[in-house]
């Protein structure tokens, strides 16, 4: 055998940078998962806390949303929201050589997971899946320091493993982490790295199932072989699913493009008191729906799916416009799992218009659907819900359904997450004769 292939094979460097990373990656994977029974408790506690009290959300709701609001900002600035826009911008600075710890940190990781899970308890609208991109791309781009040389791997590429590994360890896909690397957060993986920033991906996910289960993230959806009864299905689910995922998308954009109206203005001078507002908002639309926009929907959405219940329409609408109350209210949350009730939701009223025997496929296809046009992240989405399901009957449909909502969507709003990401970005200096 030859001498100089077993060197390199076995060369002390090239170990210390596997060893490194992968351990990076177990720590990474214990936090998202960490941040998932916190997530957990949260919610619980808010249930237990508001039974039989419908007037308690009106002071919960606006005093952890304000509380969480100044926490945020005075401790951990660059925490707010869903964490994915920090973490894309974060790439781009540090492929130009900049500074990024005012986006990835382990005081923004801490706080990230310490704050998102307290937004929780005030029956926000959030989710812990987009934070947990952040959390995770922290703690690989921590991890760049103790390489045997700095330019062992790219601190860029660090940041989209990381942000991959919390996909692949929130949901338990790592198939999925690997396919939201490529698809949105970096576009790319360099050659010669790419396999052993897969192997740390595939290490957090693995992670999550040692300590989680081998669990499916909203139960498992039971489906018949599908024929061609599935076409209409899927271009009536498409065109709904874009249509609304697309005015989501381009709501939450609203603060970007209008940031001299009144509105936002006032929030820039006052965001704590905004922050109460929002939550006011929050609960006035759980007591509409009788508390089923509370929370990020994880609950909800697996009775959905189990098919023990039935949405009623307005539900869908309090739900949408709970999760624009909780992202404008700059919370440290995502709009993920939010973004799959809302899927759900609109699933269960078309079964419903349709007189539907079987709801179960239209409410995977609109799961999908919607959480495509919201992100623009067509394979991702496909492949996370495709995660949920029993079999193999439903890909070639949830990829269809999935890109006809990208595609309608995207006649609406730009890419939700890269646009986004310019507001993290530093702003140019101009020259002294501009």
């Amino acid at each position: 055998m030859n001498v100089a292939f077993l060197k390199r094979q076995f060369n002390s460097n090239r170990w210390r940078v596997r060893a490194t990373l992968w351990m990076a990656a177990l720590l990474a994977g214990g936090m998202v998962v960490f941040f998932a029974k916190l997530a957990e408790w949260a919610l619980h506690l808010f249930d237990g806390l508001v039974a039989g009290r419908p007037w308690l959300p009106f002071l919960l709701a606006p005093a952890i949303g304000m509380a969480t609001v100044w926490l945020t900002r005075r401790y951990v600035p660059g925490a707010q929201g869903s964490g994915i826009p920090q973490v894309i911008a974060a790439t781009r600075i540090a492929a130009k050589g900049g500074e990024v710890g005012g986006l990835v940190s382990l005081r923004i990781a801490a706080g990230k997971v310490l704050l998102g899970g307290f937004a929780l308890l005030g029956g926000f609208s959030a989710g812990r899946e987009g934070p947990s991109v952040q959390v995770a791309a922290s703690i690989l781009h921590f991890s760049h320091r103790f390489l045997p040389y700095s330019r062992a791997i790219r601190p860029q590429d660090l940041l989209i493993a990381g942000g991959a590994a919390g996909i692949a360890a929130a949901f338990n896909t790592p198939l999925a982490g690997i396919v939201f690397a490529i698809e949105e957060l970096g576009r790319r993986l360099e050659a010669r790295t790419s396999g052993v920033l897969v192997s740390t991906i595939i290490i957090a996910g693995l992670v999550a199932i040692a300590l989680l289960g081998n669990y499916n993230y909203f139960g498992k959806l039971k489906v018949a072989a599908l024929g061609e009864s599935v076409i209409l299905p899927v271009l009536a689910g498409g065109l709904a699913t874009g249509l609304l995922g697309g005015l989501f998308s381009r709501l939450m954009l609203w603060s970007l493009y209008r940031k001299d109206s009144p509105l936002w203005q006032w929030r820039a001078r006052h965001p704590v008191v905004f922050a109460g507002a929002c939550g006011l908002a929050v609960a006035l639309l759980g007591l509409v729906s009788a508390g089923a926009s509370y929370g990020s929907g994880y609950a909800i959405t697996a009775q959905v799916v189990a098919g023990e219940v039935q949405l009623p329409w307005y539900v869908v609408i309090a739900r949408f416009l709970a999760t624009l109350a909780s992202y404008f209210s700059g919370i440290p949350g995502g709009i993920f799992a939010p973004s799959l009730a809302i899927g759900a939701g609109l699933g269960s009223t078309l079964a419903q218009l349709q007189a539907s025997a079987d709801a179960i496929p239209l409410i995977a296809l609109c799961m999908a659907g919607f959480l495509a046009a919201v992100t623009q992240s067509p394979i991702t989405s496909a492949i996370i819900v495709m995660e949920m399901v029993d079999g193999h009957e439903m890909v070639i449909s949830l990829m269809a359904i999935a890109l006809l909502a990208k595609a309608v969507s995207s006649r609406i709003s730009p890419e939700l997450y890269q646009k986004l990401a310019t507001g993290w970005l530093p702003v140019p200096r101009k020259g002294p004769e501009a």
